[in-house]
């Protein structure tokens, strides 16, 4: 294991960054997660929920309204800070037992993501900006998160 500052995790250190995390995800899916109080990443794989730590942000981005199909949403549809130390893991059928994390969900408003683009610095492509949510689960500056929660009606206290 790689020691951050003042935190441990076995995928190594983490990042200034550290903190605020963006999910990719249908509104479905997130739907399904508020309701539960839980959010999973990666198709239910461990590995990037892992690195989130008690207490982090996280806000959902979702660019369709299904999975598989459904209506292009491209919005940020929910926020909450993670809630458990630990992935678990649940039975969904008989051979898919996806990992999850616990998330206190905040109350906000969806917000569509484009009228966003030119103030978050972790796109640094207009004309692309879709382009890095396509990473699923991944980490952002302070300031971006804060902008999109605060376009959420959120305060970050």
């Amino acid at each position: 294991m790689v020691q951050g500052p003042g935190r441990e995790h076995p995928l190594g250190a983490r990042s200034a960054l550290s903190g605020y995390w963006i999910n990719t995800i249908s509104l479905e899916h997130v739907e399904r997660g508020v309701e539960g109080g839980f959010t999973q990443a990666d198709h239910g794989r461990n590995a990037r929920l892992r690195r989130l730590e008690r207490g982090d942000w996280i806000v959902f981005y979702s660019p369709r309204t299904e999975m598989c199909g459904g209506e292009q949403l491209q919005a940020f549809t929910a926020i909450g800070r993670i809630a458990d130390d630990e992935p678990f893991q649940v039975e969904m059928t008989a051979d898919f037992h996806p990992w999850r994390r616990r998330v206190d969900f905040r109350s906000s408003r969806h917000v569509p993501a484009r009228p966003l683009v030119g103030s978050l610095s972790f796109i640094t492509d207009e004309r692309r900006w879709g382009y890095p949510f396509r990473r699923g689960l991944f980490e952002v500056p302070a300031e971006d998160f804060a902008t999109i929660a605060t376009a959420m009606g959120v305060e970050l206290a």
